[in-house]
């Protein structure tokens, strides 16, 4: 009886003991829950929680709830855990790094563009990156991936893909004319010399492309990635510099330049090859083109008096040499607001913003911007838009008092947006749907 009575004592107290292990879990996972469901209720109040561009999409039923994703994802607050099933948070601020899709052991991560409601407009390319046009492809950030390592990977694949189907007896000048010197471009050029195809890099602006526009400051979010006849490189967090330098250095190793200033304005088909038109009259003749372009490539203008004169500008790149300034930033996204806190350690600097509230910010960005509206570092005036600028001010309409503002101003940032070269796109013929919610990457079963 002692023994049983021993026993029933031992199992009685493992059991206890086990009850209050589950007790604790789940004590645990619903405060956790709550804290998420708190976190979803201010970015629906923020506007951040519905996503923008690229974005996970959690099949609730293989979910196991691992956190494997929460942990795995760069950005502060994505994805959480609520009661015990993998959800967005705060989904605008994803950025398509794809860390939780590949650290989820279950598959239960799709990464989708677009909403049921808001539609991205994209350019209609196949698995091997290539157009409805026979010949034209697409990699990186026009074809929705705008993540420097995701477009990198791109910009190598689609060239493997050109190098597989060329045929080499064409009559065009060149095998490949590759268009855009971003992180996409850089890495198709240096794949594209691996291959030993003839072909030129055109560029219309400067090496970099959207990340030489980025502030010398800004600080851009990268993550270990393969760069074809250079390595691999781990860059988790590096200055723009930095990278600009490193893509100078491995350009530079392989002997590989890149055509800046060179704006392409049509590209024609002709006999089974293209006829590049360049904005100086030249023609370049290729056999395929990769468009490796950015999405803001060509900022959105105004479309006020005054919007051409040479204080304006749509990209900040030097703000540590600006100082004594009468500035006004336009827009309310991250780049107006980093912007704008660069500026104003050593300038007055306006922001002015169309609607009542910031949305759609990064976390930090909300954040900096608050505290400086509060010490009056910088002067936001929402509800507000420019209607004219003049030599030495800026004539702004305040949206709710109905009246017009006059201020004194030097120089003018407008950081409206980008416009999708859509007119350059379907006049080469390439289809461009509007894609709601669709993939662009999933699990192969």
């Amino acid at each position: 009886m002692e023994i049983i009575a021993e026993k029933v004592i031992i199992y009685s107290i493992v059991f206890l003991f086990c009850l209050g292990v589950v007790w604790f879990y789940l004590r645990k996972q619903k405060r956790n829950s709550l804290l998420v469901e708190k976190k979803i209720a201010k970015a629906k109040l923020e506007g951040l929680y519905e996503p923008v561009s690229l974005h996970p999409v959690i099949d609730v039923n293989s979910c196991i709830a691992t956190g494997a994703c929460v942990t795995a994802c760069p950005e502060k607050d994505v994805l959480g855990i609520r009661n015990g099933k993998a959800t967005t948070i705060n989904a605008s601020v994803c950025i398509g790094h794809g860390a939780c899709f590949h650290a989820c052991p279950t598959q239960a991560i799709t990464l989708c563009i677009g909403t049921e409601k808001r539609g991205v407009d994209l350019p209609h390319v196949n698995q091997n990156f290539e157009t409805n046009i026979p010949g034209i492809y697409i990699a990186g950030e026009l074809g929705g991936m705008g993540l420097i390592k995701n477009a990198v990977e791109q910009g190598k694949q689609a060239t493997d893909n050109i190098a597989k189907s060329l045929r080499k007896n064409h009559p065009a000048t060149y095998d490949l004319v590759i268009i855009g010197a971003g992180p996409a471009g850089i890495a198709a050029s240096l794949t594209a010399k691996k291959h030993n195809l003839n072909f030129i890099t055109l560029e219309q602006d400067t090496l970099g492309g959207t990340v030489y526009t980025f502030p010398r400051q800004k600080i851009v979010m990268t993550s270990a990635m393969e760069i074809p006849l250079y390595g691999k490189v781990k860059l988790f967090e590096t200055s723009k510099a930095e990278l600009l330098d490193l893509w100078n250095a491995a350009l530079t190793k392989n002997d590989l330049s890149i055509h800046e200033n060179t704006k392409v304005e049509k590209i024609n088909s002709l006999d089974g090859h293209f006829i590049i038109d360049i904005l100086n009259g030249e023609q370049i003749s290729t056999k395929t083109v990769l468009l490796t372009i950015g999405r803001r490539g060509t900022p959105r203008k105004l479309g006020i008096e005054g919007e051409m004169q040479e204080k304006v500008a749509y990209r900040l790149l030097e703000p540590e040499d600006i100082h004594g300034k009468d500035i006004l930033v336009v827009g309310g996204g991250d780049s107006a607001i980093e912007s704008a806190l660069l500026l104003a350690d050593q300038n007055k600097v306006t922001l002015s913003y169309r609607n009542e509230v910031f949305n759609r910010l990064k976390p930090r960005n909300s954040e900096k911007i608050n505290e400086a509206m509060a010490s009056g570092k910088i002067n936001v005036l929402f509800n507000s838009n420019p209607l004219a600028i003049l030599k030495d001010s800026v004539i702004l309409e305040l949206n709710k008092e109905k009246q017009e503002l006059k201020i004194s101003n030097d120089l003018v940032y407008i950081f409206a947006g980008g416009e999708l070269p859509t007119q350059f796109l379907e006049k080469a013929g390439i289809r461009i749907t509007k894609k709601f919610g669709e993939a662009l990457l999933k699990h192969e079963n």
